[in-house]
């Protein structure tokens, strides 16, 4: 799918009608409704316009209720794109200048930051990875520092990866 990216409320729609495509036990929409990720993407969503125009409190203050509401931890300055899916969500972490593209699906206790302060090359270096569109990324695994994950690639569950990866892990 490709155009124009949708306001707000369009990716909203867009994540909600992605929990209803790709969880068998959520396809209708009351179900997706109560999907507790659905609503830690909202509140990032949020987050992130508010992080973009400056603002850090308030991306701040909803990136806590997000944690606490969904289990997901998602910094305002990370870019997720369109249609995203976490399944569960509970212990998802997602690094400040991490890049994710459209039609990705995360499950629970992936974490996609950075190989630590001491080696992040500095404030504005890239320190967490770029997702390629239509990647799913398994339950417990690490994708750690400036490393790109090439369109359509599926990487198992508990893998670590610290390096660009074009094909499949499986």
């Amino acid at each position: 799918m490709s155009g124009k990216v949708p306001g707000l409320l369009g990716l909203v729609k867009e994540d909600l009608d992605a929990v209803r495509e790709r969880d068998p036990s959520r396809s209708r929409l009351v179900e997706a409704a109560f999907h507790a990720p659905w609503h830690g993407l909202v509140l990032y969503r949020l987050s992130h316009r508010l992080y973009l125009k400056g603002h850090r409190i308030g991306p701040g203050i909803l990136t806590w209720i997000g944690r606490i509401i969904s289990g997901l931890e998602i910094h305002p300055g990370a870019s997720l794109g369109r249609r995203a899916f976490i399944d569960h969500g509970f212990g998802v972490v997602i690094g400040q200048t991490c890049v994710i593209g459209d039609d990705v699906t995360l499950y629970h206790q992936v974490t996609l930051g950075s190989k630590g302060w001491w080696q992040d090359g500095g404030p504005k270096a890239q320190r967490h990875p770029k997702i390629g569109n239509r990647v799913a990324i398994g339950v417990g695994a690490s994708v750690l520092g400036p490393v790109t994950i090439g369109d359509g690639v599926r990487i198992r569950a508990h893998s670590l990866v610290l390096s660009d990866v074009s094909e499949d892990v499986r």
